[in-house]
């Protein structure tokens, strides 16, 4: 594993530096001027900070919990390189808070860095962007509880139409045979997403669907209806349904059924969910 992790980084820092130099910086697409508007720095995936409780439970300290996320994009050179696509890094950290119990502990944390290229490009609904990184997704813990994996992650983010945007990720799973080999029944080789504006500048809906690799039901639904406090800011009330496995890494084989409620920042367009 380690050697396949070493050959990829130095197989991007190769296509940094050579399709850096060759590179024609005065040729630019419309798509790559604007995607160059965009800060270097910026919201990746949703960050949200939700608490709520299990459905069709009462609820008490042992079903209910603070959920956040946090996930931020860097991209790394402002010429297009390979491809005609741009390098970047992200970092996403996703958190389970047990903030209803006495000593108010994390159950979970589970980070999720990546590196890869993103080539953007326009339809005439909006700017749309094909990526291809490498991630790697764990808890930080060791031993028994250690869950880890790594994978080659393909996706296309599209506008089908002005208010609606779809979301198909396909990924190479490697790195998590050895202490979670039925990993993959849970978290599968892909994901759906769509992300619908109900009401321009108001109202917002988001389903992510995941599917494990066996004929059955493991996989995982997440629903998300927003509504945008501030015309001018990104910020939002948000409802979040999730009903399936795998929500966090710990219990990746534990079936959920939770509802919360809170605040989501996100970009305004162009989202990762």
């Amino acid at each position: 594993m380690q050697k396949i992790l070493i050959a990829t980084l130095v197989f991007f820092t190769i296509q940094f530096s050579v399709y850096g130099q060759i590179t024609d910086t005065t040729v630019l697409s419309n798509a790559q001027k604007d995607f160059l508007r965009l800060p270097s720095f910026s919201i990746y995936k949703d960050n949200y900070f939700i608490s709520g409780t299990a459905i069709n439970q009462k609820p008490d300290k042992y079903n209910s919990d603070i959920k956040y996320q946090i996930s931020f994009r860097q991209v790394l050179y402002r010429n297009p390189l390979f491809l005609k696509s741009f390098p970047y890094l992200s970092y996403t950290q996703k958190a389970f808070w047990d903030i209803f119990k006495s000593s108010k502990p994390f159950a979970e944390i589970n980070f999720n860095p990546a590196i890869g290229f993103l080539r953007p490009y326009s339809n005439k609904y909006g700017m749309n962007y094909i990526t291809a990184s490498l991630e790697h997704e764990s808890n930080g813990r060791d031993s028994i509880y250690s869950r880890s994996w790594n994978r080659f992650v393909f996706g296309w983010h599209t506008y089908i139409k002005e208010n609606l945007q779809f979301s198909l990720e396909a990924w190479i799973p490697f790195g998590y045979k050895e202490d979670n080999p039925d990993l993959l029944h849970y978290e599968g080789f892909g994901q759906l997403g769509l992300s619908y504006v109900i009401k321009e500048d108001k109202w917002f809906a988001d389903v992510l669907i995941r599917k494990g690799d066996q004929w059955n039901w493991k996989g995982y639904i997440q629903g998300q209806i927003s509504y945008k406090l501030f015309r001018r800011n990104n910020e939002y009330l948000m409802l979040q349904w999730y009903n399936g496995y795998a929500e966090s890494l710990i219990n990746y084989q534990k079936r959920n059924n939770m509802l919360r409620v809170g605040l989501l920042l996100r970009p305004n367009k162009n989202v990762f969910f």
